[in-house]
């Protein structure tokens, strides 16, 4: 780890340029750095020289000879992304360019506790280091999204609501006393948000990231940088009220979208639908399984089953309601669906562009794209890896 002391301003400028752009060449190096092309060499000397960097082969060419591809040395350790859901656990092991070398992925219960999942994410970790042969004292940066609020200066759940017995548990700690390495943890959706932000190299400065599963959360980008708020609770937009008539939310309020449109609000209608005979595909299934899922109605929808449809419609409808207030106050470029919710069917975004673009001012949507996140369901453990990777780099690689 001594490598990662007294880095120089310069080296840490480029250093950063490198992680986000992904592999550039010494030349885009002094462009993008706004550096003379003499500084920006001798800083990759020097990052060279100590290791720090590595030559990976020539780009395509141009015209004349081609330049090196200049990416974060993988003989600086390796990073652990974890990526908790409220029903899911994924975790990996990548390089410090976010190669993953080994993941894992399989349900979780947040509800278990943090001894239960912690002590799993360790074994987790163990099963995929011995698994591609890295020595613990190698792993320089832990990345975690946590489904629940987070002050991001401690890494401290504040209340949260789906996740009974984690407030003031200190996962830093925890994954302290078998890693030396510093440990990040986020907000689930500012993670995926920073995945997203990674793999457009920054290109895309100002976007919204919204995961709708078994709640409805915001990532937001703001000039190219997560935008967390004073502390921490920026993106919370489950908790925006679609209807005052509504449904009571579990904070106390009426008319939550998390509450009228997240998984559980989805599967309840579905299954209201097949009790009451309005659908005959979902009242089948409820005969057969005995529950219904969001996937259960998105296959019905896909399938033509009317009520089905309404459902999806209905819920995509009262996001982009939420969404639209949102696209007005931001005017953010881009507006990513994601999250399990989100397999349901084309109907579903399709219902959201068309709530979006309808109850925004034409100046906010003038050149707004709506879509699914690109990284999908690889956005968490990626956006986890990269949170490690700019924290350590953000703090000029000094151990907290």
């Amino acid at each position: 780890m001594e490598r990662w002391d007294h880095v120089s301003p310069a080296e840490l400028a480029i250093l950063e340029t490198i992680f986000w752009s992904a592999g550039v060449s010494r030349a885009e190096l002094a462009q993008h750095t706004e550096f003379s092309r003499s500084k920006a060499n001798n800083a990759v000397a020097s990052l060279l020289e100590r290791g720090m960097l590595d030559e990976t082969g020539p780009q395509a060419s141009s015209g004349g000879r081609r330049a090196e591809t200049l990416l974060l040395s993988r003989s600086l350790g390796y990073v652990a992304a974890i990526d908790l859901g409220a029903t899911s656990l994924d975790v990996a092991l990548m390089t410090p360019d976010l190669t993953v070398l080994a993941h894992h992925a399989e349900p979780a219960d947040v509800g278990a506790g943090p001894g239960v999942i912690l002590s799993r994410v360790r074994e987790i970790l163990r099963e995929l280091r011995e698994r591609c042969k890295v020595r613990r004292e190698q792993i320089f940066a832990i990345g975690m999204g946590a489904p629940g609020p987070v002050e991001f200066g401690s890494g401290l759940l504040f209340a949260p609501p789906i996740m009974p017995g984690w407030e003031g548990f200190s996962i830093r700690e925890y994954l302290g006393d078998e890693y030396r390495a510093p440990a990040y943890i986020d907000n689930d959706v500012n993670v995926m948000a920073m995945g997203e932000l990674w793999r457009t190299h920054r290109r895309v400065p100002n976007l919204i990231v919204v995961k709708v599963g078994t709640g409805i959360g915001c990532g937001i980008v703001c000039n190219g940088m997560i935008y967390r708020g004073a502390d921490g609770s920026a993106g919370d937009v489950g908790h925006i009220c679609v209807d005052p008539n509504g449904l009571r939310c579990h904070c106390g309020n009426q008319g939550c979208v998390e509450v009228m449109a997240a998984a559980p609000a989805i599967a309840r209608m579905g299954t209201e639908a097949a009790r009451e005979g309005q659908s005959a595909m979902l009242a089948e299934v409820l005969a057969s399984k005995g529950v219904i899922t969001p996937e259960d109605v998105g296959n019905a929808s896909r399938s033509g089953d009317t009520t089905a449809n309404a459902i999806v419609k209905l819920a995509g409808t009262l996001i982009g309601q939420m969404l639209a207030s949102a696209v007005n106050f931001f005017n953010p470029s881009q507006v990513l669906i994601s999250g399990g919710v989100s397999r349901i069917g084309p109907l579903f975004l399709a219902a959201i562009r068309q709530s979006i673009y309808h109850r925004s001012l034409a100046l906010s949507t003038r050149h707004l794209e709506i879509q699914y996140a690109p990284l999908g369901e690889r956005a968490g453990i990626i956006g986890a890896g990269a949170l490690a990777l700019h924290e350590t780099l953000r703090r000029r690689g000094r151990m907290p």
